[in-house]
C-alpha cells in the first residue's frame, strides 16, 4: 500500500480527547463523565449528514473523517471537542498501516 503523505499544515484544528467515565449515583443508576486525557492537532473533514426523526421531533447528525497523528490509546466511544463542538468517535483505522496517522469516523453531537 502507497504511504499517504499530508501537509502538516492541514493539522490545523486543536481538539481536547476526552475519555468516558461512569459512576455510580448510589441509586442503582450512572453518571456519566467525561474526562480530557490530552489534545491533539486534527484535520477535520466534514463526510454527510443525516437527516432523521428522533421522538417525534426532526433532528440531524454530521459525520466527519477527523485526522490525527497516530496513538495507541484511541478507543470507540471516546470523544473529541473543541469548544463547544463534540465529536464522538464511532470507528477508526490506520489508513496506509504506517502507524504515522489515524482516521477516526465520528459523528457531531449537539448540532
Amino acid at each position: 500500500m502507497v504511504a499517504r503523505i499530508l501537509d502538516p499544515g492541514q493539522f490545523s484544528a486543536r481538539l481536547d480527547l476526552e475519555m468516558r467515565s461512569d459512576t455510580g449515583d448510589g441509586q442503582g443508576g450512572v453518571v456519566t463523565a467525561y474526562a480530557v486525557t490530552g489534545s491533539v492537532w486534527a484535520r477535520i473533514e466534514p463526510v454527510a449528514v443525516e437527516v432523521g426523526e428522533v421522538a417525534d421531533e426532526a433532528g440531524f447528525a454530521v459525520t466527519h473523517r477527523i485526522w490525527i497523528r497516530f496513538r495507541n490509546d484511541i478507543g470507540a466511544g471516546m470523544r473529541f471537542r473543541k469548544g463547544g463542538r463534540v465529536f464522538v468517535i464511532r470507528a477508526f483505522s490506520d489508513p496506509d498501516e504506517t502507524r504515522r496517522y489515524l482516521v477516526c469516523r465520528c459523528t457531531e453531537e449537539g448540532r
